[in-house]
């Protein structure tokens, strides 16, 4: 675990923010973005999860699981037969 260090609030535009030692990001593996939260009285930084990371395993497995998913597109002739102008 990494010693704690002393830091400012500062001002930055109209919010505020904390500067962040690079040793600290780089033991971190911080890079780019972050999601924040405050948890008990703290402040927690972490690395924001990434969009759709696991889809692919998780929609191989509903395939050897034999789950359906919904289709995608209508497949019937609704709108050239039923749709009155």
């Amino acid at each position: 675990m990494s010693k704690a260090i002393k830091s400012r609030i500062v001002q930055v535009g109209n919010s505020q923010g904390i500067r962040i030692p690079k040793t600290m990001l780089e033991q971190s593996g911080i890079k780019e973005n972050i999601e924040i939260e405050v948890r008990d009285n703290q402040i927690v930084i972490t690395a924001a999860s990434k969009a759709r990371v696991g889809w692919s395993e998780a929609f191989a497995q509903m395939v050897i699981d034999g789950d359906e998913l919904e289709p995608l597109a209508v497949t019937d002739n609704w709108d050239e037969t039923e749709w009155v102008w």
